[in-house]
C-alpha cells in the first residue's frame, strides 16, 4: 500500500494518491491533473477510481476531465445530482484495489453529500480515512455553505449526529487525512497541520469533545466569517461540469501583440497583473489589478474578480501558463490571452503607465501629524484589525472590496495611506482603488509588521464604529 498527499499550499488544498497492486484511487484532484496521471505513469500504475468527497466551493475539481483521460469512474457519496455520469455510491459500499478497500462512509453536515472513505489495509484494519471538508485537524467543516434552503444551524445537527455516530466510534489509531489544511476558508480555524489521527483529534479537535447537541451547533456556528463569493459559483461548476482544461491554457496563455492587447481592453477586458507586487508598484498599465503569484493568488482572484468578465493577463516572462492554471482551479474560464513581452512591452512601446507610490513605515509616522487629509486604509480582516491598529485608522478589509465605489465614498483632498499585515494585501487594494479613479494612495511597505515596530505608532485595540 502507497499513499501520498498532494498539497497545494496557496488552496491549502490536498489531494490524495493510494496505490495497491499497481490499481490507484485519486482523491480530490485539483482541475491541473498531470501529476496524478504522471506520478501513475512513473510508478507503473492505473487509475482506478476517483472519489469526491462532496462539491467542493473553494477549487474546481480535476474530476471529469481525469474521469475522461483515464476512463475511471467517479464516485460520489449518497445524494450526489450531477449533469454528468457519476457512480452514487451507498453507505457502506466498498470499493477494492489490489489489496485493500475503502468503506463508504456518508458524513454529511458540512454539505448533505459529503462522504468520507475508511481505507482499509491488507489484514482488513482500518488504517486511515479520507475526511474530506467534514473532519480537519483541529476543526469541521463550516456548516453555511449548503446550496439547498437548509440553514447553517441545520446543518450543523446533521453535523453533530454526524460527528457522534461516525467520526467518534472509529479506532483511534486511525490516520486523518483531511481536503485541506490552514489557511482555508472551509472552517473556521483549522490546526497547523495537514494530517493527524482519530484519537489525536478526539483530545484536541473542539467538535469532537461537545456532547451536546445545542452546544455543539452554536460552537460551530458562531464567529464564521463570511463565505467567500467565490464558493458558490465553484460548487456549482463542479456540479454542473466545465471545459476541458487544455482548452483553457491554450486560450488563456495565447501571446497577444501590444495592438490586440489594447483592441482587449477596449473591450473592457479585465487587465490583470500576476507580476511581484513589489515590481507591480514600480509601474504598470493603468487601470491593471495586482494579484501577484506569490500570494494566495487563485483565492484572491475568485474573491475579486467578475467571472463574467474576460480577463487579459501581464505576467513575468515564462508565468504565462501558471497564471492561467491557477487561475483556473478556482473556475475563471475566460482568460483570452497574455501580453507577449510582458510590461515590458508596454512600456517600451512609449503606452502611458501608472505606479504606485511606496512609503516607508517611518514616512508614515512623520506625515500623520502635518498632514490633516491623510487617512490610513487598514485593509486586514477585522479579526487582525481589532487585536491592533493605528489610531483613526479606517478598516476596509480587502476581501469587501469587490465594489470599492460602493464601500467607500473617500475625499478628494484625502490623502490614502493603505497597508495590511506585509504588504501583500495592499498592493492589490491599492490597484483597486486606482482602478477606480481614486489615485492619491501610497502603499506602506511592511504593513502592520513594520508599522507597530515605529516608536510613535499610536496602537489601539477593538473595533472602531
Amino acid at each position: 500500500m502507497y499513499i501520498k498527499q498532494f498539497y497545494t499550499n496557496c488552496l491549502s488544498e490536498a489531494a490524495y494518491y493510494i496505490e495497491s497492486k499497481g490499481e490507484v484511487v485519486i482523491i480530490d484532484p485539483l482541475r491541473d491533473i498531470d501529476v496524478y496521471i504522471q506520478h501513475a505513469k512513473e510508478r507503473n500504475a492505473e487509475i482506478k477510481y476517483i472519489f469526491e468527497t462532496h462539491f467542493h466551493a473553494d477549487f474546481v475539481s480535476g474530476h471529469i476531465d481525469l474521469g475522461k483521460i483515464t476512463g475511471a469512474p467517479i464516485i460520489y457519496g449518497p445524494g450526489a445530482k450531477t449533469n454528468y455520469t457519476i457512480v452514487s455510491a451507498k453507505d457502506g459500499e466498498t470499493f477494492h484495489i489490489g489489496d485493500i478497500y475503502f468503506e463508504v462512509m456518508h458524513t454529511p453536515g458540512h454539505t448533505l453529500e459529503s462522504t468520507c472513505y475508511l481505507l482499509y489495509d491488507e489484514n482488513k484494519k482500518p488504517h486511515a480515512i479520507f475526511t474530506g471538508d467534514t473532519l480537519f485537524v483541529g476543526d469541521v467543516g463550516r456548516p453555511d455553505l449548503s446550496s439547498g434552503n437548509m440553514s447553517s444551524e441545520d446543518l450543523a445537527v446533521i453535523m453533530f449526529n454526524t460527528m457522534q455516530n461516525k467520526i467518534i466510534p472509529l479506532n483511534d489509531d486511525i490516520l486523518v487525512y483531511p481536503a485541506h489544511g490552514p489557511g482555508s476558508s472551509c472552517g473556521k480555524s483549522l490546526g497547523p497541520n495537514t494530517h493527524s489521527t482519530i484519537g489525536e483529534q478526539k483530545q484536541t479537535n473542539y467538535a469532537l469533545q461537545i456532547k451536546n447537541k445545542e452546544e455543539f451547533v452554536e460552537a460551530v456556528t458562531n464567529g464564521l466569517s463570511m463565505a467567500p463569493v467565490y464558493f458558490a459559483i465553484n460548487a456549482k461548476i463542479n456540479q454542473s461540469g466545465y471545459d476541458n482544461i487544455n482548452e483553457i491554457i491554450e486560450r488563456g496563455a495565447k501571446e497577444l501583440s501590444l495592438e490586440q492587447f489594447k483592441d482587449k481592453i477596449n473591450d473592457h477586458c479585465i487587465i490583470l497583473d500576476t507580476r511581484p507586487a513589489n515590481i507591480f508598484t514600480n509601474g504598470f498599465i493603468p487601470g491593471s489589478i495586482s494579484i501577484g503569484l506569490e500570494g494566495r493568488f487563485a483565492e484572491w482572484a475568485g474573491n475579486l474578480l467578475s467571472f463574467e468578465k474576460p480577463i487579459i493577463l501581464v505576467t513575468e516572462n515564462g508565468k504565462e501558463r501558471e497564471s492561467v492554471i491557477r487561475l483556473s482551479r478556482v473556475g475563471f474560464d475566460k482568460m483570452q490571452g497574455c501580453l507577449k513581452g510582458g510590461f515590458e512591452t508596454w512600456q517600451n512601446a512609449g503606452e502611458s503607465i501608472d505606479i504606485i507610490i511606496d512609503v516607508e513605515a517611518d514616512e508614515l509616522m512623520m506625515d500623520i501629524p502635518f498632514d490633516p487629509n491623510l487617512q490610513v486604509v487598514d485593509v486586514r480582516k477585522e479579526s487582525e484589525f481589532v487585536e491592533g491598529h493605528l489610531a483613526n485608522a479606517l478598516n476596509l478589509p480587502l476581501n469587501e472590496m469587490i465594489d470599492i465605489a460602493e464601500i467607500a465614498q473617500f475625499e478628494e483632498n484625502q490623502n490614502l495611506y493603505v497597508h495590511c499585515a506585509g504588504g501583500y494585501r495592499s498592493v492589490i487594494a491599492t490597484s483597486l482603488l486606482k482602478s477606480q479613479g481614486i489615485h492619491n494612495v501610497r502603499n506602506v511597505l511592511g504593513g502592520w509588521n513594520a508599522i507597530k515596530q515605529q516608536e510613535k505608532a499610536v496602537i489601539e485595540k477593538g473595533s472602531i464604529a
